[in-house]
């Protein structure tokens, strides 16, 4: 059964089009990823999934079109988005920007926030330090655990690994891998198309506003079209 199914979506900006008439669906438990240049139209399509930015075709969640659903909405659905600029509470402590993410789930919150603590243990280290003094790699890791503080049954992923230092979006990618022993379904999208078919399952490719290609995930890394554009001759 699909989580999230997206049929013929459109977004634009203006008259300008960002997202045309693109679907794709993500299975329950899988992890897909959306692979594409920069401005191709993947973080809009994640914020029209979302609910924050307007959109034309249907969106199913579980089975129930979303409709004009509101972000609170499809929150409490159980969608949860991770957004390219993490947007934490800097002067807050890493504590209480979890607890934030998981405001829904009050009293059982302690227990959630133990279970986002072994995923990350990092963040159980620097718990009472201020979100604005942790790394790059860090800031991503507290952006991901607000988020599964939440419960999600979908967790979108925009641009994880963006301005990290490599061996530091190996240990992201090896996170998001890592997600999938919990149940949670994972929509990824992702300029590092290497590392994001390497733990999908399944992959588009989007490139201005449109689905161009789509397919297994290993059979999309050994795409000549693949290799030639986004993997490199090697």
């Amino acid at each position: 059964m699909n989580v999230l199914e997206v049929e013929r979506l459109s977004v634009a900006y203006g008259a300008i089009p960002a997202v045309e008439e693109v679907s794709l669906a993500v299975p329950e438990g899988g992890l897909v990823t959306v692979i594409g240049p920069n401005g191709a139209g993947k973080s809009t399509l994640l914020n029209a999934i979302m609910g924050v930015l307007p959109s034309r075709g249907a969106i199913r969640f579980d089975g129930a079109a979303l409709g004009a659903a509101g972000i609170e909405a499809r929150v409490e659905r159980g969608m949860a988005l991770v957004p390219e600029k993490r947007e934490l509470f800097a002067t807050m402590t890493v504590a209480d920007n979890l607890l934030l993410g998981g405001f829904r789930f009050r009293r059982q919150a302690g227990g959630e926030l133990e279970r986002v603590y072994a995923l990350f243990p990092r963040l159980k280290e620097r718990r009472a330090q201020q979100a604005g003094t942790l790394s790059g790699g860090e800031r991503q890791m507290l952006a991901m655990g607000r988020a599964l503080m939440a419960k999600p049954r979908l967790l979108m992923l925009d641009e994880p690994s963006l301005g990290l230092a490599p061996l530091i979006v190996r240990d992201i990618f090896r996170i998001i891998a890592d997600l999938r022993a919990t149940g949670v379904a994972i929509l990824l999208v992702e300029q590092n198309a290497r590392a994001a078919l390497q733990v999908a399952d399944r992959g588009y490719v989007l490139e201005t506003g449109r689905v161009t290609l789509e397919g297994d995930a290993g059979a999309l890394a050994g795409d000549s079209r693949i290799v030639e554009m986004y993997l490199g001759a090697g």
